[in-house]
């Protein structure tokens, strides 16, 4: 106690400020401005309360993993509630309640609440901050619902500024919700497209095959002359079948056998230009090329009209997945009006500021008792 009373006898000051302390009317002379400020100028704060959740539409939602399957929460229901607490909370958000409901202008009503208003020249930065202040954010883990308290100087703007979070958070779910499918649809619109156009070009190559050879399927002409020169060669082998057994009883100069050689004659020239025209020692005009090339414009025809089919089913489809709401908001309670101002609580701080006041008179007062003890 020695070094104290030593520091003390150093510091005259305090010794001098000591004794205005030894007397408890100081603890209420200081709560006089406290209870100033707290019955006259102090603003009321009205608190509008939303909560919130993010539900899945989806029924291809994998299963929630790890913790969050064992509280019963989505794994991609958690992330946007998250993703939409941030947002709440963001720069963006602010920008948008300015310039819809005049969000400073409403925060700056209470001049004389130094405490609780935001100046005019207040930076951006301070401005969010100022607001993020008054927007409480609770996420309960165990069930997903989002808790979110806005507080304003009056019933009305509390209300106004909470009704306008709510609107933008239900826009902000549907357009991380149908981005994807707005994508997929731009993506399903261009194949479809191509697809198309590869359509057009097979079956125009096609009609001009067509057009050039004259010749609507060359593969039915061809069965058509197969089974022409199949029919030729049967009437040819049942003349000379015929012809060899005349022989056997009649000379060459009978007229039967002239006859039938002249047919079998008739028949065999018949057979040749039908077979020539098969095998032509002209390309363009052979009918087995006119086949193959028939054949590889109609596979790709047919190929075209594949890929354009199935651009039209994911064209449907990604009109359908974006037609819907993947995700939805779910609003378990509205914007509310407050009747009464939830902030400050007045009784409670002025009693909790003289509890500390008497808490610290009393610290003081057993220093200087300490002091005056060790003086003598």
């Amino acid at each position: 106690m020695g070094k104290l009373e030593r520091l003390f006898q150093k510091q005259p000051t305090f010794q001098k400020t000591l004794p205005f302390f030894k007397s408890f009317k100081i603890v209420y002379v200081l709560m006089i401005p406290v209870v100033i400020y707290y019955l006259f100028i102090a603003s009321d704060r009205y608190v509008s309360s939303i909560i919130l959740s993010v539900h899945s539409v989806n029924n291809d939602i994998a299963p929630a993993l790890g913790l969050a399957s064992l509280v019963g929460i989505n794994t991609g229901a958690r992330e946007d509630i998250l993703f939409l607490q941030r947002y709440i909370h963001s720069i963006d958000m602010l920008k948008i309640l300015d310039k819809e409901i005049d969000l400073r202008t409403l925060y700056e009503k209470k001049k004389l609440d130094l405490f609780f208003t935001l100046s005019h020249n207040n930076s951006i930065e301070t401005f969010l901050k100022f607001y993020q202040n008054r927007t409480k954010i609770v996420l309960n883990p165990d069930s997903g619902l989002l808790e979110i308290e806005v507080e304003g100087f009056t019933p009305q703007d509390s209300q106004t500024i909470a009704n306008t979070i709510l609107k933008q958070s239900e826009r902000f779910v549907n357009e991380i919700s149908h981005k994807a499918a707005r994508e997929q649809m731009i993506f399903a619109e261009k194949e479809l497209s191509n697809a198309k156009e590869r359509l057009q070009n097979s079956q125009n190559a096609l009609l001009t095959f067509q057009s050039q050879y004259g010749v609507f399927d060359p593969l039915k002409e061809a069965e058509a002359k197969a089974k022409l020169t199949a029919d030729i060669e049967s009437k040819l082998a049942q003349k000379e079948s015929q012809l060899f057994t005349i022989q056997s009883y009649l000379n060459d100069n009978a007229p039967q056998i002239i006859l039938l050689k002249s047919e079998i004659q008739a028949l065999q020239r018949q057979l040749d230009k039908e077979v020539s025209k098969i095998i032509s020692s002209k390309a363009s005009k052979r009918l087995n090329d006119l086949i193959a090339k028939f054949q590889d414009l109609s596979i790709q025809v047919k190929f075209a009209q594949d890929a354009y089919t199935t651009a039209l089913k994911a064209i449907e489809a990604a009109r359908i997945e974006s037609s819907r709401k993947i995700k939805q908001l779910v609003v378990i309670q509205g914007a509310n009006e407050p009747q009464s101002p939830t902030y400050p609580k007045k009784l409670y701080n002025i009693l909790t500021i003289f509890v500390i006041l008497a808490l610290l008179f009393g610290i003081i007062k057993l220093i200087n008792m300490i002091i005056e003890e060790h003086r003598y």
